[in-house]
Parts: C-alpha cells; sequence; structure tokens
C-alpha cells in the first residue's frame, strides 16, 4: 500500500499523528484558535468517516460508544456550566491563567487548571426531597 507517497509494507503498524491533524490548516479555518462552536458550522462527520476527528477512532474500527460519549460529556459540561459560576483562585486574574499544552500520546494542560466553582441558586434548593412512587 502507499500513503502520501510512501510505501507501507503489509502488516505494518501506522499511527496517525492526531494532534497534527487537529491543527492542520489545510483540514481547519484556523486551527490553533479555540473555536468550539466550528463543530456546528463546519460540516464534520462525527461518525468516523472524517478524518478531521479522530478521537474515537474511524472507518469499521470507530469506536461504538463514540455518540454516547460526547453525548455524556455535553450534558455533564452544560450542567457544570448551569449550576456553578467559575472564577480562578483568590489573587489570580483570568489571563494569567497558563492554558498551554503538554502534548503526547494524551494532550492535557501543562499547568493543572485551579478554578472556584461557586453555587449559582441559593443552597436550599439543592436539598434532595423524598418522594413516594
Amino acid at each position: 500500500v502507499k500513503v502520501g507517497g510512501y510505501d507501507i509494507p503489509k502488516g505494518s503498524n501506522v499511527h496517525v499523528n492526531v494532534w497534527a491533524v487537529a491543527r492542520d490548516p489545510a483540514a481547519w479555518k484556523n486551527p490553533l484558535e479555540f473555536r468550539p462552536e466550528r463543530f456546528l458550522e463546519e460540516d464534520v462527520d462525527m461518525k468516523g468517516h472524517d478524518f478531521r476527528l479522530l478521537p474515537f477512532g474511524a472507518g469499521r474500527r470507530v469506536c461504538p460508544g463514540a455518540q454516547l460519549g460526547i453525548n455524556l460529556v455535553t450534558s455533564m459540561l452544560g450542567h457544570l456550566l448551569h449550576h456553578f459560576c467559575w472564577t480562578p483562585p483568590e489573587g489570580m486574574k483570568p489571563e494569567e491563567i497558563d492554558m498551554s499544552e503538554n502534548p503526547g500520546l494524551v494532550t492535557y494542560m501543562r499547568t493543572p487548571l485551579q478554578a472556584v466553582a461557586t453555587p449559582r441558586l441559593p443552597s436550599h434548593l439543592y436539598k434532595r426531597v423524598a418522594v413516594d412512587i
């Protein structure tokens, strides 16, 4: 098989540089800019056929739980943003937060994010109420 001008011998393991694909200006408009809405604006196939998006694999080996994972993360993030006001720790300004990456097999933040979550609603609204069914 020939890929990108290279001969790949049968039985070879090929690793895709997902980090590079996610930052490729030929694949994404302004790839280094944080714009989550790009997935709503651009036609991105989340089912594993669009090789610009590979966190769940692709093709016939795509993760069968990909949509569930995306839905759960979206729901959890929505709940966290809806129920809490988020601020930096006391004495830290938002512009001082280090958002740089520590790239590797899995990309994570170079400096762990610290934030203070304050409930948006009065505490009595969060109490459980017994219900007989």
